[in-house]
């Protein structure tokens, strides 16, 4: 059976695939997408908490310090596509975007289907042929060159350029189950170490376990981790929740990448947290102004008259620590047992055990290694006409509408290039 060709296949439907989709059609090639579900954009769909974050408004060098992992790779990248180029590309497709805090940009529809439609009506009014239920089975490689797929229905596909776009192994039920890394693999391509990042953090300390504080959200908080040996590691700002089995919320996923990372490095111990409850303050601020209110109330019990200072929830637990009785009154109260309770607001501290599975992450780290693809094209450094975007390859990001950054910057970029490769082939 003759095979039907194309001149650029792309292979998954998520933003990468998309974007990748989009901008080979519009050099002129003939484009197939394939995408082994029965819809496009799943993952896009859900992210955001369903409004889909598109991207960051940051400064490029704020973008890259917010991509852990090899976020310097993407430079050449940005210099042809990058996050101001994503806004205004939305905005052509009438797509209208807005900031909120910390740069992240969100349709102002709030919802995510309004970027996804915008996407494939896009993608469909440029000719890009659109096969759904299409599973891959391998990509087939010949004489040192790509030159198509095969699909698991037996049924060939040419193409002197293939553009994987499968994403990792994070999110399964959106389709990422790690397809790409076997494709990479047989075209000679290093697999790097796979890891949860962007994932919430396990933790065994006694209220975690008898969920006393589950479902307490912290507003405007810094987390500190520490390795083994009580080095710092990360210090991350924002939001987070506790949850039935430890912490989660976007500053906690942000630390997510630092305890894999760190786990990996010194093994699966037990590494120490710390919470800053009060951030924007001095210890010598929370000492004075907490002591004050005592001052104030000098026969009530300590536990009533911090009400309204801290989370009701919390302060048994600091109290405790503190070694301090939750009825003891100012009387009974030595200043220096109380400033290791104001220690205790700007530390409060917690016994990580480690993070959630890949399959419960948000995003994989670890990938196609960087160092085996172009950063100017995407191209394969191994196999002529393999191109990669997104998630497949050892790159990745906080939260925060990073990531999908990566995925439509790299994406444009494979595209394009696939694109200008495939057609001169025909020349």
């Amino acid at each position: 059976m003759k095979a039907t060709h194309y001149d650029v296949i792309v292979i998954g439907g998520g933003p990468a695939g998309l974007m990748t989709s989009i901008a080979a059609s519009a050099e002129g090639a003939r484009v197939c997408l394939l995408e082994k579900g029965s819809k496009l954009g799943r993952k896009l769909i859900i992210s955001g908490g369903g409004r889909c974050n598109v991207t960051n408004a940051k400064e490029q060098d704020e973008l890259i310090k917010q991509m852990p992992g090899n976020g310097r790779f993407l430079f050449s990248v940005f210099s042809q596509f990058n996050n101001r180029d994503i806004i205004h590309f939305f905005e052509e497709l009438g797509v209208a975007l807005k900031e909120e805090d910390r740069g992240r940009m969100f349709p102002v529809t709030d919802k995510a289907v309004t970027v996804a439609n915008a996407l494939i009506n896009r993608m469909k009014r440029q000719g890009v042929e659109v096969r759904l239920t299409s599973p891959v089975e391998q990509i087939l490689y010949e004489e040192g060159h790509t030159a198509g797929v095969l699909l698991k229905t037996g049924e060939r596909l040419s193409a002197p350029c293939v553009v994987i776009a499968v994403g990792g192994c994070s999110v399964p039920q959106t389709g990422s189950t790690g397809d790409g890394y076997a494709w990479a693999k047989a075209a000679g391509h290093t697999i790097t170490d796979l890891y949860p990042t962007e994932v919430p953090l396990t933790a065994n300390d006694s209220f975690i376990r008898d969920k006393s504080l589950q479902g307490l959200s912290l507003r405007d908080v810094e987390l500190t981790l520490y390795d083994p040996k009580g080095k710092k590691v990360s210090t991350q700002e924002g939001d987070m929740i506790f949850t039935h089995f430890g912490l989660s919320g976007p500053a906690v996923l942000r630390q997510g990448h630092y305890v894999s990372v760190t786990q990996k490095k010194h093994g699966p111990t037990p590494l120490s947290l710390t919470i800053d409850l009060m951030p924007q303050k001095h210890l010598d601020e929370v000492m004075a102004e907490s002591w004050q209110l005592l001052e104030e109330n000098p026969k009530k019990a300590v536990k009533n008259v911090i009400k309204g200072y801290l989370p009701d929830r919390l302060i048994p637990i600091l109290l405790s620590k503190a070694d301090i009785s939750e009825e003891t009154t100012l009387s009974h109260m030595r200043k220096q047992q109380w400033r290791k309770f104001a220690q205790l607001i700007k530390a409060f501290p917690l016994t990580i055990t480690g993070t959630l599975s890949l399959e419960e992450a948000f995003i994989t780290g670890g990938g196609v290694s960087v160092k085996e693809i172009d950063p100017k094209t995407m191209q394969s450094k191994l196999m002529p006409g393999l191109f990669f975007a997104g998630e497949v390859m050892d790159v990745h990001a906080h939260t925060g509408g990073y990531n999908i950054t990566i995925a439509f910057t790299t994406g444009f970029v494979a595209g394009t290039h696939s694109a200008q490769l495939a057609m001169a082939t025909l020349q």
